[in-house]
């Protein structure tokens, strides 16, 4: 194993160049432009509005956990229009992180909060009918808040590389087995990237200052270095992304429970997403709509959670209301943007009410049992929401 390992670290001290200029070169400068910029080109706005695959036998489209980040929403429309030709009832409200996001008629937002019960962050989806975000000022209020330190944890990943935190870095080396060079050379380009911010902060769009932003700029350098070392990089800077995640203190977050009771204030109806991330909602009991069972980063438990509400509702009197079943696609339309060469393959696979498990045989019967079916959830959430 030992031997694998130096064997490794040789191979990729053999692919770092021995000369990487450390001042910022015009093309740094470009790269830079180029993935801060949330403007799109013709060719990017051919690939939103031309989705690859349509599906004309769809008539029911539910979609209430999606991300538009920075593509304008009439060109969404216009692929939702061309990925379903032939729907006839529909359920589309985007969640933006931390920002209320307006479509025909409806709001959505998904939340970042910290249950301190069990010492976790939880992620909530609210949804509205727009025309209640007239009273909606202590929302947004905290939502500001929430995105501005949300954001903050680019500079946190930032830091751990360039004012290294030697304990997360020898972690994140430890885990990927890459070599001292490879990680020197991630270290000069960060701290380019730094700088980069830095003397560039008036003009940097709000929606540029996340995570990714290292991924797609080490991703641009494929065009003066190898493959097989920007590669290398991209598994160590992944590695550090999650220890940082893991880090990162919670305690600024609003309570779980007080983005609930403001949610409910203005009639929103609340979804849990990803409950495979967060068991222990499951058993907190918080006063929601709903739980997301599938998602494509959570398909190991969609039966059993369909279950689990399913009893629920069994035990519920005649004046409560029923936990509903949710599937969330988890689009992120900021993906398909990308160069194809470039996108992460999973994500860009991701379409806006495309959710497989509604029709796998093997979850249908649990379905059927609990009386679940998206027609069914988009009658009685519609109905929810206009309360």
């Amino acid at each position: 194993m030992e031997s694998a390992k130096s064997e490794n670290k040789m191979e990729c001290i053999s692919l770092v160049p021995e000369n990487i200029p450390e001042e910022i070169t015009e093309s740094d400068y470009q790269n830079f432009l180029k993935v801060i910029s949330i403007d799109l080109n013709e060719k990017q706005k051919a690939q939103i509005v031309n989705p690859p695959q349509t599906f004309p036998q769809q008539e029911t489209v539910l979609a209430v956990h999606w991300h538009p980040e920075f593509v304008p929403m009439h060109l969404i429309s216009q692929r939702i229009k061309a990925t379903f030709p032939n729907r006839k009832q529909e359920l589309v409200i985007p969640t933006q992180h931390n920002e209320i996001i307006i479509y025909n008629g409806y709001a959505g937002v998904e939340v970042d909060c910290y249950s301190k019960g069990f010492n976790q962050k939880v992620q909530l989806l609210l949804h509205f009918e727009s025309a209640k975000l007239e009273e909606a000022g202590v929302l947004k209020e905290m939502l500001a808040h929430t995105f501005k330190y949300r954001s903050s944890q680019l500079f946190d990943f930032i830091h751990t590389i360039t004012k290294p935190i030697e304990e997360r870095l020898n972690l994140a080396a430890g885990e990927t087995g890459v070599s001292d060079s490879v990680i020197r050379f991630v270290q000069t380009y960060v701290k380019k990237i730094e700088r980069l911010l830095e003397e560039n902060a008036s003009v940097v769009p709000v929606h540029s200052v996340k995570n990714k932003l290292l991924r797609n700029f080490f991703d641009c350098l494929r065009a003066e270095y190898n493959d097989a070392l920007i590669d290398r990089s991209q598994i160590f800077l992944t590695a550090v992304k999650k220890v940082v995640k893991q880090n990162f203190s919670l305690k600024y977050f609003y309570r779980t429970s007080e983005i609930i009771e403001e949610a409910r204030h203005l009639g929103a109806g609340i979804v849990i997403p990803h409950p495979e991330q967060f068991w222990p909602v499951l058993l907190a009991e918080y006063d929601v709509d709903g739980y997301e069972v599938w998602n494509p980063q959570s398909q190991r438990y969609t039966k059993f959670l369909i279950s689990v509400l399913r009893r629920n509702n069994n035990r519920l009197n005649a004046s409560q209301r029923p936990l509903l079943v949710f599937m969330g696609d988890d689009t992120h339309m900021g993906e398909k943007t990308r160069d194809p060469k470039e996108q992460n393959k999973e994500k860009a696979s991701r379409e806006i009410g495309i959710q497989p498990a509604w029709q796998d045989m093997n979850i249908r019967k649990t379905l059927i049992k609990g009386n679940f079916n998206r027609r069914k959830v988009i009658e009685e959430y519609k109905n929810r929401l206009g309360q």
